[in-house]
């Protein structure tokens, strides 16, 4: 069964993007897929130093992080958007899971791997432009980015109780989870 680990790049509560991600997941999980959501507020990590790393090694956390990215096919991840990019913890936590330990394979955790991209914000363009760079980033690191992509914007007024109610929303972001799933099945 194919496996996809769904995250958000936010660790705050009520987080817009921790909600997209989990309509998104529901879609993967609807097309058959094993679906893990985790929050990033469990895996916190010091900020990557390579004399740190050295000294001390990879941290339990982000070892732990690494470990759910190698464990699955697949991603969906939701970013917020800051200043036109994304935010320094998604970025840190993708950078320590980048680490290359003994008897693994350079960027083993991503390589190959197929993500399902996404952003949501309340302002008029719902974090379009952190799609690029996040897009560019996991290419970079071999990861396979589905074409398909969403920004949802003004998305407080799309949820109630913190959940998205949109009828829209919610069809584009299982679109979305079930194309990830399909590809990441065809791939695997």
């Amino acid at each position: 069964m194919t496996k996809i680990l769904a995250f958000a790049g936010s660790t705050r509560k009520g987080s817009f993007n921790q909600a997209i991600v989990n309509v998104a997941a529901e879609g993967a999980r609807e097309a058959g897929a094993e679906v893990t959501v985790i929050d990033l507020a469990d895996y916190q990590m010091p900020l990557f130093n390579e004399d740190e790393e050295a000294k001390f090694g990879i941290p339990e956390k982000a070892q732990a992080f690494k470990a759910l990215l190698m464990s699955h096919d697949g991603f969906l991840i939701a970013s917020p958007e800051y200043n036109s990019s994304y935010p320094a913890l998604l970025k840190n936590a993708i950078d320590w899971a980048s680490r290359m330990e003994e008897g693994e394979k350079p960027l083993q955790a991503y390589r190959g791997k197929v993500a399902g991209i996404m952003a949501a914000s309340a302002g008029g363009l719902g974090g379009m432009r952190v799609l690029v760079v996040l897009r560019m980033l996991l290419e970079n690191l071999g990861t396979i980015v589905l074409p398909n992509q969403k920004a949802i914007a003004k998305v407080n007024t799309l949820m109630e109780d913190g959940e998205i109610t949109d009828v829209k929303a919610i069809k584009q972001l299982k679109t979305l989870g079930k194309e990830t799933a399909e590809l990441t099945a065809k791939l695997g």
